[in-house]
């Protein structure tokens, strides 16, 4: 199981550093891991409140998102999918973060518990996650999502 998970993490980050927007060009400036952190909260409160002019600014354009229901979105259909209130988030914690940064990427890895209301429908979902963001121009984009579901307890 580790391995196949380790693969498809490979695949993911080599699929970012192998597009082009997300080029070694539009790097600049290491990262650092408090500015990760900040960054992953800053997203977390605008999901939460819907601030869709912060989601346009945290949300690099070349966003690949992957919910733990495998859907997949872009930064438009996503933020699309929350101002249409199929998807709402209430409440967002995550712990058990671990952040590894590359240069002027970051990774976050860890565990979340988030309350979300799904074509009205109110979820608890306990997910293991991978969230990448990018420092670019000095400003640090959100550009990759990745959720596995916790399956739920016997």
């Amino acid at each position: 199981m580790r391995s196949i998970a380790g693969l498809l993490f490979g695949w993911a980050i080599l699929g970012i550093v192998a597009s082009g927007t997300a080029g070694a060009a539009d790097c600049t400036e290491a990262v650092t891991a408090a500015e990760a952190v900040a960054a992953e909260d800053a997203r977390y409160a605008a999901q939460t409140t819907e601030d869709f002019a912060a989601m346009e600014r945290l949300l690099g354009d070349d966003l690949v998102y992957i919910h733990s229901s495998t859907l997949v979105d872009t930064k438009a259909s996503y933020i699309e999918l929350i101002r249409s209130g199929e998807v709402h988030y209430r409440v967002m914690k995550r712990d058990d973060v671990t952040v590894r940064t590359y240069g002027c990427i970051a990774i976050l890895s860890g565990h979340a518990n988030y309350d979300v209301t799904i074509k009205g429908k109110d979820v608890a979902v306990e997910l293991r996650f991978h969230a990448i963001w990018a420092k670019r121009k000095g400003q640090l984009q959100f550009i990759s999502w990745q959720a596995t579901r916790v399956p739920p307890k016997q």
